[in-house]
């Protein structure tokens, strides 16, 4: 969008919020750059510059504005809507993995030679992996400045930075201010003393419907692993350095997320995880604006605008319940999810909580018995196929992963039918335009809309829907008056 000049002068000039994190707006004359809904005055037309991401404004020499904070805005909605190399290397650098296995480990996981991932993605967001990832980093020093009390030394290493000079250096160039000039200006309050726990607002781009994202989350919650307390989700993460708990509770305005790391160094993949489960970076304008022309789908889009598609932080952990969810309730499906967890999921503390395990990985449950499994004999043999393809390779589902190759990867596994393959395109892929034409409940509520509701009929009615099928199954799932649609009560 950036290279829209027209459009994007209209948006500054305008404050409009909905494009925060599509472009961001450079001023020549202060050399600070902005969000688009920057509440100062818009500079002259002459004077902007417009970018695509915060990187690239920051290497070409702009800083953060101190007013609007470009860099926390939300994330570019694109890196979930498309699926190219582009997208799948920042949703990979967005989980770190510049971070923790530098640019060759990107590479080695997109299949592509580290020359031609700097190519496109300094042809299309005008800085490199190494220069969005040093992006990343700053704004998650900045979160432990301003949040924590933590000494500048741990907050440097647990941000990713291989010294303090250039924790430092990076710091005054982003912010032009030092790391504790950062911390005299954060908003008054109590800090975090306790290792590891931090207070976090997550932003997102309004409107946002909290029922049955939340629904669904806590509905579906697996004993031990999720649970809801004291109007929060709350879950247990396994993530690279070590495990984390995270509370997140809807408001107004922001997601309240309440963050426990046992190493800090996690915090920006955590965060990323926790936007992606509950698809902060969506736009609603976007996606309601299509669904809307659709006259049987309008009522339902004007009644609770704004629905997301709750998803997931891990996706071969989704994978797993998938399988464990067919063709059973959703009381059965937890009760089932619930032993694996107990049995062979890693134990926990949670003092003052409810949780008490990780989620087994593929790894943990290769040993796994079926026999010792309450459920029919040929669904055991699709878990157990399905945890095999995951250890070996055969399956990936990795925030990096091509969805058309994991939809064929999953479809050649025995049991896995098309139901099955288009949730986890939808929950653990996060495929936009993931649709279950044979789910009852989709096609219960398409024919109490007076829609087709065959799933052929059904698939040929949906083209009008895309690219936004996943949220167009959010609404009609919302007709029936089941518990992942409500928001839970306290």
């Amino acid at each position: 969008m950036h290279t829209d000049t027209e459009r994007c002068l209209r948006a500054v000039q305008s404050k409009d919020a909905r494009f925060d994190g599509w472009f961001y707006t450079a001023v020549l004359t202060t050399r600070i750059y902005c969000r688009p809904s920057c509440p100062v005055v818009p500079p002259k037309p002459e004077n902007m510059r417009f970018y695509p991401s915060a990187a690239a404004a920051q290497q070409a020499g702009f800083r953060a504005c101190k007013r609007c904070r470009p860099d926390a805005s939300p994330g570019s909605p694109e890196w979930n809507e498309r699926a190219d190399l582009v997208a799948r290397a920042m949703r990979l650098i967005a989980d770190g993995i510049v971070d923790r296995e530098g640019v060759p480990g990107l590479a080695a996981r997109l299949g592509y030679s580290t020359r031609q991932i700097e190519r496109q993605l300094l042809a299309e967001l005008g800085a490199g992996p190494l220069a969005l990832a040093r992006a990343q980093r700053a704004q998650t020093a900045r979160l432990l400045v301003e949040t924590t009390a933590l000494p500048m030394a741990e907050v440097a290493f647990a941000a990713g930075f291989a010294s303090i000079r250039t924790f430092n250096e990076t710091v005054q160039e982003v912010f032009a201010l030092s790391p504790t000039e950062l911390r005299q200006r954060a908003r008054p309050g109590p800090r975090g003393t306790v290792p590891g726990a931090l207070a976090l607002r997550l932003p997102f781009r309004q409107p946002l419907n909290p029922d049955n994202l939340f629904g669904h989350l806590a509905a579906t919650a697996v004993p031990g692993v999720e649970e809801w307390r004291d109007g929060a989700y709350r879950r247990t993460l396994d993530l690279p350095y070590g495990h984390g708990i995270v509370a997140l509770a809807p408001r107004p305005d922001h997601i309240d997320c309440r963050l426990s790391l046992t190493d800090l160094r996690d915090l920006a993949g955590a965060i990323a995880r926790c936007r992606r489960m509950l698809d902060l970076d969506a736009d609603p304008e976007a996606v309601d604006g299509l669904l809307r022309e659709d006259p049987r789908l309008t009522p339902l889009v004007d009644k609770a605008p704004g629905r997301r598609v709750p998803r997931t932080v891990d996706a071969d952990e989704f994978a797993v319940r998938a399988v464990l969810g067919q063709q059973v309730s959703t009381a059965a499906a937890r009760t089932h999810a619930g032993r694996l967890v107990r049995a062979h999921g890693e134990q926990i503390d949670d003092p003052g909580g409810g949780l008490s395990h990780l989620f087994p990985s593929a790894a943990a449950l290769a040993g796994l018995d079926p026999e010792q499994l309450a459920m029919p004999r040929t669904r055991r043999a699709t878990l157990t196929g399905v945890i095999a393809a995951l250890c070996s390779g055969a399956l990936q589902l990795g925030v990096g992963t091509d969805r058309d190759a994991a939809r064929a990867q999953l479809a050649a596994l025995p049991g896995i039918g098309p139901w099955t393959v288009e949730c986890i395109a939808m929950r653990a892929l996060g495929d936009p335009d993931a649709f279950t034409p044979t789910d009852l409940g989709l096609r219960r509520a398409a024919a109490g809309l007076g829609l087709p509701h065959t799933p052929a009929a059904l698939i040929r009615h949906s083209a009008l829907w895309r690219p936004w099928r996943a949220y167009a199954v959010q609404y009609l799932w919302a007709t029936d008056d089941h518990p992942i649609n409500h928001l839970p009560k306290n």
